[in-house]
């Protein structure tokens, strides 16, 4: 059996809570994955974004699409040794997504700190030679502020192919249900190597529900960072699948811990 390594990792745009950037490339190195999925790739208008980077860096070929218009704000100064500053504390917010005109009441806000505009999306870097590529729209939910999306890709693994799919989920209170029956449909069939990747905000119980067929390769808490308390990253295998392990990784400043599993494709 060919052996291969898969993770997933929200970068939170590779900033913490205030907006302080951390070395996402170093981070993503220490993950040192065949096949990287990455969630909240921020991308700045006109320049190289993330996964762009860390591909360049690390000699990945990178896939990469846009769920969303977004804005990262220039560092606030840390009041308090936390990841970052309460959530009902909004104008200490950093990383803003939305359309384009909410966005435009974040940089028309009085005392306004300096705003980059750019995007935000999802990222499928891989080692290993890739054959079939596709994204898959999923739809937008009447409470979600983008569009989501799944990138599949076929990648070779010795002489046998596995169909890695990567997405980011809304969360599971906008309705997300709906988008887990429509990216099912993308799925291969749990007869063939299939992995599933990403941050899907909701928890492996009623995940493994919702894919027959299809199971955890990785159980361990991943949000938050600070004091992770929960599992909604995971990566799920078919039964074509083998788990050698998996395990979470404390590396990089997001408020997501990335998640890996070593697989053998049969």
């Amino acid at each position: 059996m060919a052996e291969l390594v898969v993770a997933t990792f929200n970068l939170h745009a590779g900033v913490d809570g205030w907006g302080r950037p951390f070395d996402v490339v170093s981070s993503c190195a220490d993950i040192d994955a065949d096949v990287l999925v990455l969630q909240e790739n921020w991308t700045p208008d006109g320049e190289e974004g993330l996964a762009s980077l860390v591909a360049t860096s690390l000699g990945y070929e990178v896939h990469q699409v846009a769920l969303s218009d977004a804005i990262l704000l220039e560092a606030a100064t840390a009041t308090s040794g936390r990841w970052g500053p309460h959530k009902r504390d909004r104008d200490a917010r950093r990383l803003w997504v939305a359309d384009s005109e909410n966005l435009g009441r974040v940089r028309q806000r009085p005392g306004g700190a300096q705003a980059r505009s750019g995007s935000w999306g999802i990222a499928l870097l891989s080692r290993l030679p890739v054959g079939r590529l596709e994204v898959f729209e999923l739809g937008r939910l009447p409470r979600d502020q983008s569009v989501r999306r799944a990138i599949l890709a076929e990648i070779e693994v010795g002489t046998s192919s596995v169909t890695v799919v990567g997405t980011h989920l809304a969360h599971f209170t906008h309705g997300s249900p709906i988008l887990l029956q429509r990216l099912r449909r993308s799925l291969p069939p749990p007869s063939q190597p299939g992995v599933l990747a990403g941050d899907l905000n909701f928890w492996g119980p009623p995940l493994s529900l919702a894919l027959p067929g299809w199971r955890r390769a990785a159980r361990a808490r991943t949000f938050p960072s600070g004091r992770a308390h929960s599992q909604i990253d995971h990566i799920f295998v078919t039964r074509a699948v083998e788990v050698i392990s998996g395990e979470t990784l404390k590396v990089g400043n997001s408020d997501h811990w990335p998640l890996r599993a070593r697989l053998a494709v049969r």
